[in-house]
């Protein structure tokens, strides 16, 4: 038995455990190299697409499956013996995918069918991954010289492993610190609920008691960011924002010389390449072509929001001298969110806590689920799973009962409305755990595929995960409405999986350029502000009572309060980013710190206290291989779609079906079966425009009147 390659698809997570890892990935890696040297071994009558192009694109199947299975338990339920496990084995399985473009015996067979007559007659669709894995293997080398294809394997392997450390690192560090407090008075102003949270984190982890409390913060976000927004210690909001700059940045959890061995690496792979940087190589497919023109887009935005910028921060340094009746020339970064929610209370009179009851999550899912089966015609219904320890799965549980890999994940199916048919299921993880990694995402374990040849659809299989508000005193998990955005982005990715209807796995669902992927999850964040939708899922956990029309008017009312900052902390990131990966010859032998500092000297508010660089514990950036490395602009990139594409459903009517299902049609079904330009003009019968953004978020200057 080979649990990690089982290919049922209610995975029984219980099985997988740590002593199978070597012998399962080993079989995988085996058929794989047995299916790639059948493909070698064919003769020119019998080459086909059926046994070039999809046999490779078939050949890893069992591989992937193990893979992907191992590296999602790391990322949700880390322990030491699966992570060396893991780690034992990422060397080989490195060197054999990167190895594969690198075959010339292999790229000299699908050359001689790519560049054939017999292309022409195939469909559209196999015609486009013909095309996309021959550019594939060109630019990854396959026709280089052989010592230079042995060093792109080795600097690939090598990148495996250094990003690997990286994310550890990140990982560690957040979870080495904590922070007891057993004086009440240092809580004032933190939300109740946020230090009933801290109090039970404490119990759980043997300290304090009902009787004699003690509160435990820790550096995961629900535990911490209630304090830098809230707490009116300042010397508290200083210890936890110093503890959490300090991630990557001391000890041995010190990122900052991996940082330099990952851009060198990634650096020489370009040249060897034939790019000048790895911006241009792995941006020549994307929407934005190269380096250059994603750093002219982000400058191009920094040059339009940069004045509100700079006055927002003045008025907040005003804000703070009115309040305190002392000078204030600049503010401290433990400041910054504490006075801007004061002021924001204040000239709006909102808080996010009066909006937490209003959002329980499993409300929020539900409703979010009504929404998309009235405007993208599915159904999405919670299915029955069961939790087991690892190696405690009974001999005679149910194998068509979904198993979990923790208490509280949950599962759903997804099914066409109109039909009945099932195209998806997935889980859903939402909690914050020492051993699951920060942050949130989507993922996908099986690809499913269309209807064909007689056979019904085959579902696919996917994932959602976060680092949400826990459920504390009895109460359910109530959510700042910020997190029911990052559900509802999160499910925007699902929806783009799991609504794929490509038959070819590599070109289905999310598996799209990079700058067009986050159109889907940020399209669904707009229905988190339109009163027609947040009426379906935003009621109050005990009175079932929508948001109150005041409440909800003054929450409208401060949606662009600090605009132009938040705006100005994500071009922040792209330029550190693309600066990095474009002009490493600038930057490379100096210290990271000030580096990053003197890129951002136009993107940040002064402040007396420097923070260590964020590229630190920026595990978009160096967890992996790849990921978002040079490709961080496309959040805002594809801002300026989504804000463009949603004006059409606000011409229509927010829950126009009509729209949604030319949507989901046209952008969610279609995964990379054209370029993402033309599947744009396709919905929008036109090129995105970027007014719609900068009007959204109140930064677009309206003419004077005359």
């Amino acid at each position: 038995m080979h649990p990690f390659n089982d290919p049922s698809f209610a995975i029984r997570w219980s099985t997988l455990q740590p002593e199978n890892v070597e012998a399962d990935v080993r079989v995988g890696l085996e058929e794989a190299r047995k299916r790639i040297d059948a493909i070698v071994a064919l003769k020119p009558e019998e080459l086909s697409y059926e046994s070039t192009f999809l046999a490779l694109e078939q050949a890893s199947k069992t591989l992937q499956r193990a893979w992907g299975r191992l590296n999602h338990l790391d990322s949700v339920a880390d322990e030491p013996q699966q992570r060396a496990a893991l780690n034992a084995m990422l060397p080989e399985v490195s060197e054999f995918f990167s190895s594969i473009p690198l075959r010339d015996d292999l790229w000299q067979v699908l050359k001689s069918y790519g560049r054939s007559s017999d292309v022409a007659q195939l469909k559209p669709i196999q015609r486009r991954h013909v095309a996309e894995t021959m550019l594939d293997f060109e630019q990854d080398g396959a026709d280089l010289p052989e010592e230079q294809k042995a060093r792109i394997a080795e600097i690939d392997a090598e990148l495996s492993k250094l990003t690997k450390q990286y994310a550890e690192n990140v990982l560690d560090a957040t979870n080495a610190w904590e922070l007891l407090i057993d004086d009440e008075q240092r809580l004032r102003g933190i939300p109740s609920m946020s230090c009933a949270a801290a109090a039970a984190n404490a119990r759980a982890k043997g300290h304090g008691s009902e009787e004699k409390p003690v509160w435990r913060f820790t550096l995961q976000g629900p535990s911490m960011m209630p304090v830098m927004q809230y707490a009116d210690d300042e010397s508290l909001r200083r210890e936890i924002w110093q503890a959490s700059v300090k991630v990557g940045a001391e000890g041995p959890f010190d990122n900052a010389s991996l940082v330099w061995d990952i851009l060198r690496l990634r650096q020489e792979k370009s040249t060897i390449l034939g790019k000048r940087n790895f911006a241009d190589l792995v941006l020549q497919r994307r929407m934005a072509r190269d380096g250059e023109s994603a750093l002219s887009f982000l400058e191009g935005l920094h040059g339009r929001i940069t004045e509100e910028f700079r006055q927002e921060t003045r008025s907040l340094c005003e804000y703070k001298a009115e309040k305190t009746g002392q000078a204030c020339d600049m503010l401290e970064p433990w400041e910054r969110s504490y006075w801007a929610e004061k002021r924001r209370k204040e000239c709006y009179d909102v808080d996010d806590e009066a909006l937490r009851p209003y959002f329980p999550v499993d409300q929020v899912m539900s409703g979010m689920f009504q929404l998309c089966e009235k405007i993208f015609g599915i159904q999405v219904i919670e299915i029955p799973s069961v939790y087991f320890e690892r190696g405690q799965r009974p001999a005679d549980a149910d194998d068509q009962v979904m198993e979990v890999w923790h208490p509280e994940v949950k599962c759903y199916e997804l099914r066409d409305r109109r039909t009945g048919e099932h195209w998806g299921s997935f889980y859903a993880d939402w909690h914050p755990r020492e051993s699951k990694r920060g942050g949130a995402w989507m993922n996908q374990l099986e690809a499913g595929s269309p209807p064909r040849d007689g056979q019904p659809r085959k579902p696919h299989l996917g994932l959602m995960i976060g680092n949400m508000t826990p459920a504390v005193d009895g109460k359910p998990a109530l959510l700042t409405h910020r997190e029911v955005e990052t559900i509802f982005h999160e499910f925007g990715h699902l929806l783009h999986g799991l609504l794929s209807d490509v038959e070819i796995e590599s070109l289905a669902g999310t598996n799209v350029p990079w700058d067009f992927v986050e159109l889907p999850s940020q399209i669904m964040e707009n229905f988190c502000w339109a009163r027609e939708s947040l009426d379906l899922f935003a009621r109050h956990y005990e009175t079932g009572e929508v948001i109150p029309d005041a409440l909800y008017q003054k929450m409208v009312a401060a949606k662009n309060y600090m605009s132009a900052t938040g705006f100005m902390g994500q071009l922040a990131y792209g330029k550190v980013d693309l600066e990095l990966h474009m002009h490493l010859d600038r930057y490379q032998g100096r210290d990271l710190d000030e580096v990053e500092r003197e890129i951002l000297v136009d993107y940040r508010a002064p402040s007396v206290t420097q923070a260590p660089a964020f590229s630190r514990r920026f595990n978009h950036l160096f967890s992996s291989p790849t990921g978002y490395a040079a490709g961080y602009y496309s959040y805002k990139w594809a801002e300026v779609l989504d804000a463009d594409a949603f004006t059409r459903f606000e011409s229509a009517g927010i829950l126009d079906q009509a729209t949604g299902l030319d949507f989901r049609e046209k952008i969610l079904s279609q995964g990379n079966s054209a370029p993402a330009d033309e599947l744009y003009r396709n919905f929008m019968g036109r090129d995105p425009l970027l007014e719609p953004l900068l009007r959204r978020a109140g930064l677009l200057k309206q003419p004077a009147v005359a």
